[in-house]
């Protein structure tokens, strides 16, 4: 057996060693962990990409449901489409004629958010935008598309550097060519 003066001389070096391991265990997985985050961005990306014609249809027929309920209750259903046709200066999905099949046009005529300038009759068709919202939202989509893709290039390059350099720590601290301290 040692003595008590040996063993108190190498009680510091093993916790320094233990540490050094935790400290590599830690930094492992952090790696794994942006490693999964990275996979699922890159999952999302790839089925965004295949379905986006899903996602369009499911757009519209949202939109069409929104306009078939419409009310000024203050639904944020109806918020969203007086939003969208005052910003985008459009009426309707397709175009104004859509309003018509709706039991708001029925009872009220076309909404405020449809008129090209205030205080516009609300059963006057000459006095709304013709364009539909539908068309407008997915050619801004398809425009800013670009933008989109870019940033999130830019972030998955700078996740690789991360999981990389993390990895890179992580196996030179196993190497010990860290000295220890």
């Amino acid at each position: 057996m040692a003595s008590p003066s040996r063993r108190l001389q190498t009680k510091p070096v093993i916790t320094c060693f233990k540490s050094v391991l935790l400290i590599y265990t830690f930094i492992f997985w952090y790696a794994m962990f942006l490693t999964l985050i990275f996979l699922v961005e890159l999952v999302a990306a790839i089925v965004g990409f295949v379905f986006r014609h899903e996602i369009k249809n499911s757009f519209k027929n949202n939109y069409e449901k929104a306009l078939k309920q419409y009310n000024t209750t203050g639904d944020y259903r109806s918020d969203a489409v007086d939003k969208i046709q005052n910003t985008l200066h459009c009426c309707g999905v397709t175009d104004y004629r859509d309003w018509k099949d709706t039991n708001y046009y029925s009872e009220k005529g076309f909404p405020k958010s449809c008129c090209k300038l205030e205080g516009c009759s609300q059963r006057d068709a000459d006095k709304v935008n013709n364009e539909g919202c539908f068309i407008k939202v997915m050619t801004i989509i398809e425009s800013e598309m670009g933008v989109v893709a870019g940033i999130s290039f830019g972030v998955a390059c700078f996740q690789l550097i991360g999981i990389s350099l993390a990895y890179c720590l992580s196996r030179a601290i196993t190497n010990n060519q860290y000295e220890i301290v």
